[in-house]
């Protein structure tokens, strides 16, 4: 297995390469980002990002690491750094394919985690903590505007469903103009954004949308709202109408069901990925999360 290397993305930061055995696709590697070692008193954070995303977030990783944290990051198998060019970007079957990748991830950080996930990545991290396979190390989950539903009419609900039935069969079929730019614009600094990231790796268009990859989604959700049972601490939080990607009334909704100690918090005026926020909002995200995870 490859050794710790200086991050080709963030200076300052070093990267992992984690190979896994071939799958449809063909070879599979996942990513482990780190901020180099230094003092953590208060454990260790593993963040998964989410659909048409990577880690890029270097302020997060810093707040982490001022609050005693050892960060660690995790780009999925087909995303950002892991995406290798043979295979269908940001494509799953099923979203247990990504256990494999957070439970490695776990083993090289070699520490019970707080587990962190943006929108799908909240799914992901969600759908790990009730069935992974190291999900007893887990000592708490963050959730950042997790993807736990659709924000779409009831006509549109029933075409993905559809879509879904299709993808079984034909899972590469896909929808090459169903991913919105509103978003990347709003958060890329070349536009009406104040971040800088690449836009090979998330593109302001996305990649296209794969029939199988909606089944999956759909598959992780229903299991959401059928119920986790998640043992560990759950935060979830959400923004308001500012977040143009998801309805935030799911969020709540779902984000109450997790566990039996489950909480959510809103931070109205919060984009979709809630640390992207105007200063004073991501400010407001942070001191409630590490409030939050001091007392868990």
């Amino acid at each position: 297995m490859a050794d710790w290397t200086e991050d080709r993305l963030l200076p300052g930061f070093e990267a992992k390469t984690l190979e896994f055995p071939d799958d449809y696709d063909g070879r599979v590697v996942a990513t482990l980002v780190r901020l180099p070692p230094g003092g953590s008193p208060r454990g260790a954070v593993l963040y998964v990002h989410g659909f048409v995303d990577y880690f890029f977030q270097r302020h997060m990783a810093e707040r982490f690491a001022a609050e005693g944290y050892a960060f660690y990051a995790l780009d999925l198998r087909k995303y950002g750094r892991s995406l290798l060019p043979h295979q269908h970007a940001n494509f799953c079957k099923d979203v247990a394919e990504y256990f494999a990748d957070i439970t490695r991830a776990i083993e090289q950080i070699g520490a019970p985690v707080l587990l962190a996930g943006h929108s799908t990545g909240g799914l992901i991290c969600s759908s790990y903590a009730a069935r992974g396979g190291r999900r007893e190390q887990i000592r708490a989950l963050w959730l950042n505007s997790p993807f736990f539903d659709w924000n779409v009419t009831p006509v549109k609900r029933a075409q993905l469903a559809t879509v879904a039935l299709l993808g079984q069969a034909f899972a590469f079929l896909s929808d090459s103009k169903s991913f919105s730019s509103a978003y990347g614009r709003s958060i890329h600094r070349d536009y009406e954004g104040e971040w800088e990231y690449d836009l090979q790796l998330k593109p302001l268009g996305g990649f296209p949308t794969y029939f199988g990859w909606l089944g999956a989604i759909l598959a992780a959700q229903a299991k959401v709202h059928a119920g986790l049972d998640i043992a560990c601490p759950v935060l979830t939080m959400h923004s308001d109408e500012a977040d143009i990607v998801l309805d935030w009334r799911h969020i709540a909704k779902w984000g109450r069901t997790l566990g039996p100690q489950a909480s959510v918090l809103a931070f109205p005026g919060g984009l979709h990925d809630l640390v992207l926020s105007r200063r004073e909002v991501r400010d407001a995200v942070f001191n409630a999360l590490f409030s939050w995870a001091a007392a868990h």
